[in-house]
């Protein structure tokens, strides 16, 4: 039976957590060494029963136009990006006020997953993806062959 498994991106802490022991004697945050870690990692629950996986993520301030979720290599990458911008101008004043905020995430998945099948649907706050399972080719019979 397949697992999902959280992809480990991150080379650089892991190099520094070996070289110095378990202990990192650095007080520094990853997000401003390292531009592609900028997006938040979302909390995750997985599930798995005989069909299929499903995966709900926690992502409250999103739309469904915001999610982009690809598969390739065996990967599942979930992305959502929000951008929002304000702007009051008045007689004796200008306003501008803006925010960005993104997340991401990816899953190694098993080799007994449909690719084509998944679904997701996204809702007060959840994104809700279903992984439907194939059946996996099972191994022959076994055969015993006299030597003559």
């Amino acid at each position: 039976m397949g697992t999902l498994a959280k992809r480990n991106r991150g080379f650089w802490p892991k190099m520094v957590q070996d070289f110095f022991g378990a202990e990192n004697p650095f007080d520094w945050d990853e997000k401003l060494w390292f531009a592609d870690k900028s997006a938040e990692v979302p909390s995750a629950n997985v599930i798995e029963n005989e069909k299929e996986f499903k995966i709900e993520l926690s992502a409250p301030g999103f739309e469904k136009k915001d999610f982009k979720i690809e598969v390739e290599d065996g990967l599942l990458n979930i992305s959502a990006e929000k951008k929002d911008e304000k702007e009051e101008e008045k007689d004796d004043y200008r306003r501008k006020e803006f925010s960005y905020s993104s997340i991401r995430r990816s899953f190694v998945l098993p080799e007994n997953i449909t690719e084509e099948s998944i679904d997701a649907k996204y809702e007060k706050g959840l994104l809700k993806l279903v992984l439907p399972k194939k059946a996996l080719a099972e191994g022959k019979a076994k055969k015993a062959i006299s030597v003559g």
